[in-house]
């Protein structure tokens, strides 16, 4: 089965750092587009930071460059994992923070349709909270 399970949410302070952990299985890990997402209270889903696997390509969202890093690990005896490096952390941030992984990059049709589905992915995580208070 696949299993995307992120981990390393909780409450920090303005100003302070965070680094999530996206742990993967059941998937060919290398070609594959991993996106974090997160939706804060009573907003949508806004796409925070993307990475190829097969190349190192990367996407930040404006909110967040500078500030987070999107990073993996993998290899044959380890568990193949997304990080998320979030640095500087301030209280719109505050959010729940998704995993999702897809073969494709995503980008143009989130820009296109101006939401994101839980369906456009292939794999989604469950999600973990971030709260910066």
């Amino acid at each position: 089965d696949v299993q995307l399970v992120e981990s390393g949410g909780g409450l920090v302070r303005p100003g302070g750092s965070l680094r999530l952990s996206c742990a993967t299985s059941g998937f060919t890990f290398s070609y594959y587009w991993m996106y974090w997402v997160r939706q804060a209270p009573g907003k949508g889903r806004e796409r925070v930071a993307t990475l190829y696997t097969g190349g190192g390509s990367t996407y930040y969202a404006t909110s967040v460059k500078g500030r987070f890093q999107i990073s993996s690990i993998s290899g044959d005896n380890r568990e193949n994992t997304v990080y998320l490096q979030m640095n500087s952390l301030k209280p719109e941030d505050t959010a729940m923070y998704y995993c999702a992984a897809d073969g494709r990059e995503l980008g143009g049709l989130i820009r296109t349709l101006g939401v994101i589905k839980e369906h456009y992915f292939e794999f989604w995580g469950q999600g973990t909270q971030v709260t910066v208070s």
